[in-house]
């Protein structure tokens, strides 16, 4: 058979292009190099696998020289061209260093070797090169510069000394400077040329005890240029420079420390003899020193005193024991205090004491100094002086009577809250009320009388509030209010109502049972006015109002009723449209098991997206939708949702726990409610075991019976029942027994002020021991704080909603709380 020279010869030179591929990817590998060849007329370019990895692109993207330019940092794009326009007129290899960003965002510095290939014709074929990425190197290079730099010119003396002839083998600009010597000068010199106190045995002590520890601290003295000495504390340690042993030594100038030394020791006989206690202790509290004040002050002698326990003269009693001072004495070097202090014969005296820490030469705190004074006289006079003040400027402003704030106290509040409210664009009510019926009282029945029904009456007004507001009295039956940073026209409503239910309850005054009731007159800031007088005004106008409605009421002022009236009818209006549009959100409030921090379920709560309002929350509408009938409308439309986003959740694999939904009682009395309620269900795959109604308390009990019958039905359907709000109602226990009840909520009234108000606390252990007796489980909402929620945990409340855990939130961000869960 013929042998085909052609095909042998291609196939030779394939094996030997494979094999000179193979070596260049192996030289790339080892160099860390990565090579490249750009068309110079079609501007593509071929790259090797590492010239990806360096740039940090994909390998096999197309890549090409618009590439290369894109990631190039603008400041070297003008010297990159002009290279390659000299490279091609020249055809000599060219080196480029610069720096590029990555398709990471790591900005890297490179360097480039290049080189134009020709045709036959001369004409620039292609561009080939090498990549490195030398971050590192240049990285490493700024390091050492900027090192060497610090040394230099380090303001501390540095110095490298030949062990062997003690000469100078470097040294830094700062000794240069602190001698007076060039740097040539000292090169010539050795260390007892500057040192003219070292002597021979003193460098074989260094040296001997540089052979033990690998540094050692010393002391000497310098002599400058111009024969001025200076004293220098040296850190030595040994080490190879230029095939030498050496010392290293950092020299730090002390003239100013050994001057404070001496001036110590002449402080030291003069605290000696000064009138006031000096007393210093070691780090264990024991007394180190004990001057002449200090034997004038507390009876010992320094024989008797030294060596013992600072305790012996700092009374146990007092606030801050002797290991915290000393920790906070450590932590800031110096404070001031005062403190019950005991002398010899056990009497206590108060003592300004300044604390200041002592340190040895290596800065370590070894110690404590105090400086004591006896302020025991002083601090009487100051006490009675405070009390005789704080006793007047208290009747200035106050009622002597009640105790509350009196006119002049009251219109600095007021003008205080206006301020407040116009910085921070908050609303606040002032309320004006009248006791009716009071001047009969009086009259009938003599003013010790009328005195015990106002202060009385004051107790009942201050326990309906927060601690923020104001309550004060301008004078014989006229008491104000002042409401800080409401929420809404609403939470004025309620309070007034609270104010005249609880001033309505019997008052009992020796053998007299009385009966009073209120007047209450409101304006809003900054509704109806903005000004101190026109405020007070407005409010005393709507006070007459309510007495002209029959007493017994509350009334805003009535320009604001009027706009307030034409802003529901706005309302309705778009809620109607909000409907049609569905262009409600539904919220979700985690509720947890506060013993594991496990999520047990969670309330469905709507929010309004208006189209121009933005987000409306509920006490905005929903007063709105109940009074005009929209209000089950909005609660089926949530209802659906939430189940839908329930279902969802489950078939995830996720755990929401309970939905809680609020039952208002027009959609209970629905005749189709259940059957609505079961159809939906069954339509969105829904289990009636994951749904709980919440019905509020009021609603149940204004018709008992029919609300029993009809919630036994969903009962009995596996759909758990809560009563909502519990204890702002009037339940009865009969029928509160009869009710297919699991759960009570506590009203949020009741926790926000606990742990400090009394009343709320003994309401809500009640509501707890009811609901306990009744096997019904609790939950609290509102729960705000750490230590409402340790006191419900405390009194067996286990179950806990509120924003302690979270607020409530869209769907997509409690996901994230289930998760954890």
């Amino acid at each position: 058979m013929p042998i085909n020279i052609k095909e042998d010869s291609l196939e030779v030179a394939l094996n030997k292009l494979k094999a000179r591929e193979n070596t260049l990817l192996q030289f790339e590998k080892i160099s860390k190099l990565g090579s490249w060849e750009i068309d110079l007329k079609t501007k593509k370019s071929l790259w090797s696998k590492r010239s990806y990895e360096i740039y940090g692109i994909e390998a096999g993207s197309m890549v090409g020289l618009d590439t290369f330019f894109d990631m190039l940092l603008p400041k070297y794009h003008e010297e990159a061209l002009s290279l390659i326009e000299d490279s091609i007129k020249t055809g000599e290899p060219k080196s480029f260093t610069c720096e590029i960003k990555r398709s990471d965002g790591k900005i890297i510095s490179l360097l480039i070797n290049a080189q134009v290939v020709f045709d036959d014709n001369n004409e620039a074929l292609k561009l080939t090169g090498t990549t490195q990425d030398i971050t590192q190197y240049i990285e490493l290079k700024e390091q050492t510069k900027e090192l060497s730099a610090l040394i230099e010119h380090s303001s501390n003396e540095i110095y490298i000394v030949d062990v062997n002839t003690l000469k100078y083998l470097y040294v830094n600009k700062g000794a240069s400077d602190a001698l007076g010597y060039t740097k040539d000068e000292l090169l010539s010199m050795c260390i007892t040329d500057v040192n003219p106190y070292l002597r021979q045995t003193d460098i074989e002590h260094i040296e001997q005890e540089l052979k033990k520890k690998k540094n050692i601290l010393n002391r000497t003295v310098h002599q400058r240029r111009d024969g001025s000495h200076y004293h220098v504390q040296s850190y030595i340690h040994t080490l190879e420079y230029k095939n030498k042993t050496a010392f290293v030594i950092f020299d730090t100038d002390i003239s100013q420390l050994i001057e404070l030394e001496a001036e110590s020791k002449k402080q030291a006989k003069i605290l000696e003899h000064i009138h006031d206690s000096v007393v210093s202790v070691d780090n264990y509290g024991n007394i180190k020193t004990w001057n002449k004040g200090s034997e004038n002050l507390f009876g010992y002698e320094a024989s008797e005193i030294i060596g013992k326990s600072i305790l012996n003269i700092y009374a146990q009693d007092n606030l801050e024991p002797l290991a915290i001072l000393f920790s906070t004495l450590n932590e800031y070097g110096n404070i001031e205090i005062e403190a019950t202090m005991l002398k010899k014969d056990s009497t206590q005296i108060i003592c300004d004491i300044s604390l200041s820490v002592l340190r040895d030469e290596f800065g370590i705190i070894d110690g404590y100094v105090g400086y004591i004074q006896d302020i025991t006289q002083q601090k009487e006079t100051q006490t009675l002086l405070e009390k005789q003040t704080k006793q007047l400027q208290y009747q200035a402003h106050h009622d002597m009577l009640t105790h509350l704030p009196n006119r002049t106290l009251f219109q600095d509040r007021l003008s205080q809250t206006i301020m407040n409210s116009k910085r921070n664009n908050e609303i606040f009510a002032l309320l004006f009320i009248d006791l009716d019926q009071f001047k009969k009282i009086n009259d009938s029945l003599g003013h010790h009388i009328g005195d015990e029904v106002l202060k009385q009456a004051a107790k009942r007004f201050k326990n309906a509030l927060r601690e923020d507001d104001t309550l004060a009295r301008l004078g014989g039956d006229e008491f104000t209010i002042i409401l800080k940073n409401i929420k809404s026209k609403e939470n004025t409503a309620h309070v007034a109502q609270k104010i005249i239910r609880h001033i309505k309850e019997p008052i009992k005054v020796g053998i007299h049972t009385l009966h009073i009731s209120s007047s209450i007159g409101i304006a809003l800031y900054p509704n109806d006015a903005i000004s101190q007088d026109n405020l007070i005004k407005y409010a005393d106008v709507a006070m007459y109002k309510a007495k002209d409605e029959g007493r017994d009421n509350y009334q805003f002022y009535a320009s604001e009723l009027s706009a307030y009236a034409f802003e529901r009818v706005i309302m309705e209006n778009s809620l109607r449209v909000a409907i049609k549009e569905n262009q409600f959100l539904v919220y979700y409030q985690p509720q947890f098991h506060a013993k594991d921090e496990k999520i047990i379920g969670m309330e469905a709560l709507v929010r309004w997206q208006h189209p121009k309002l933005g987000l409306v929350t509920p006490d905005k509408f929903l007063p709105v939708a109940e009074e005009t009938g929209l209000l089950k409308e909005i609660d089926n439309i949530v209802m659906r949702e939430a189940m839908q986003q329930f279902k969802e959740w489950y078939i995830q694999g996720l755990n929401p726990g309970i939905l809680a939904l609020n039952l208002s009682m027009k959609q209970l009395n629905e005749k189709d409610f259940i059957s609505k309620l079961l159809l939906t269900m069954s339509e969105l795959g829904f289990n009636p075991q994951w749904l709980e109604l919440e019905v509020t308390e009021g609603q149940v009990m204004n018709n008992p019976d029919i609300s029993i019958e009809k919630l036994n039905k969903i009962h009995n359907i596996g759909v758990e029942i809560a009563i909502d709000d519990f204890g702002t109602g009037y339940s009865s226990l009969s029928y509160l027994k009869k009710l297919p009840l699991d759960k009570l909520k506590i009203d949020r009234s009741f926790i926000e002020d606990i742990p400090h108000d009394e009343d709320d606390i003994a309401i809500t252990k009640a509501i707890i021991a009811l609901g306990k007796s009744l096997n019904l489980k609790l939950i609290a909402e509102g729960v705000e704080t750490k230590e409402q929620r340790d006191f419900l945990l405390q009194n067996e409340c286990d179950f806990i909603q509120g924003y302690y855990y979270s607020k409530p939130t869209l769907a997509e961000d409690v996901r994230k709380f289930i998760g954890k869960n």
